[in-house]
């Protein structure tokens, strides 16, 4: 299994000299099986240079796996180069939204509304597929499976599992940790307790024991303290997931558009250093825009 990184910011693309290491595009993620089957991770303005890169391969069949519909994970779908050819099958996946009822097909064809971009859905050229999917679906792709789980985030949001027979990656999209925010006198406290630490043991579960992890890490501690309830993880909480989920290898993704490539370092080392991590430590990365892996 291969995999690269095409986009690691949040929220919005801040292309510039401050983020020429990282990169400014925000989340794609490209994963290849070893017979060449392809999985795209969300659709964020990273997808236009993937497509660009699929005009130079032999690759007609696509499965884009789409965490949530935030603007940053789908934004750069409509200028994905192959669905503006006829000689290409795109299938497209992604969760019903639980309170408007509106499926994958249906929220995609208002981003490519007339009045957004000038091409509606209906007239590109590519064969494309839109499949509805919901917590705990299994997808096979070639020899890749990929499982699906809903990480907590301000709208549904699924995360991704994507394994061969030997190696396995998690991806979890936009993700904010449960808590109890309730006072301990409150009648409702221990349901809630409870609630949070079910959903902490199966969100374990999923992730346990993966050769990758990449999580959503857009906060240092400090700044979490005024964006609680955005959706969002830490660098703190994520060395901790990736610690107690034995995960071989943890990349940080989703990273504050504000921060610099030189901020985004010191915020690294300085998590490192809080949690007693090593600098030289091989476990921890910072998610890097066109960074490739091959699992082995």
């Amino acid at each position: 299994m291969f995999f690269r990184f095409w986009g690691v910011r949040g929220s919005i693309p801040v292309p510039g000299r401050d983020t020429i290491k990282y990169g400014g595009n925000t989340t794609c993620i490209e994963i290849r099986g070893n017979n060449n089957e392809m999985v795209i991770l969300d659709a964020g303005t990273g997808i236009y240079q993937l497509g660009q890169s699929l005009m130079t391969r032999d690759q007609t069949e696509i499965n884009i796996f789409i965490s949530h519909t935030h603007w940053d994970h789908i934004q750069g779908l409509p200028m994905f180069q192959p669905s503006f050819l006829s000689n290409f099958k795109i299938n497209i996946f992604g969760a019903i939204d639980l309170e408007s009822g509106l499926g994958i097909k249906e929220r995609l064809t208002k981003q490519m509304d007339r009045h957004f971009f000038p091409i509606q859905l209906e007239d590109l050229s590519a064969q494309i597929n839109f499949i509805d999917i919901e917590e705990g679906s299994e997808i096979e792709v070639g020899a890749l499976k990929v499982s699906s789980f809903q990480f907590n985030h301000p709208i549904i949001n699924l995360g991704y599992r994507v394994e061969d027979a030997n190696h396995s990656l998690v991806f979890t999209g936009d993700h904010e940790w449960m808590s109890n925010d309730l006072k301990e006198d409150d009648s409702a406290w221990e349901h809630r307790q409870s609630e949070v630490e079910n959903r902490r043991n199966q969100t374990f579960d999923f992730i346990g024991d993966s050769d990758t992890l990449i999580i959503d890490t857009a906060y240092t501690d400090e700044e979490y303290k005024t964006k609680k309830g955005w959706g969002h993880g830490t660098f703190d909480s994520s060395i901790r997931a990736g610690l107690e989920a034995n995960c071989k290898h943890v990349y940080f993704t989703h990273h504050e558009p504000r921060r610099t490539d030189k901020a985004l370092e010191n915020a690294f080392r300085h998590a490192l250093k809080k949690n007693k991590i090593s600098d030289d430590c091989t476990r921890f990365h910072l998610a890097q825009e066109g960074h490739e892996v091959e699992l082995k």
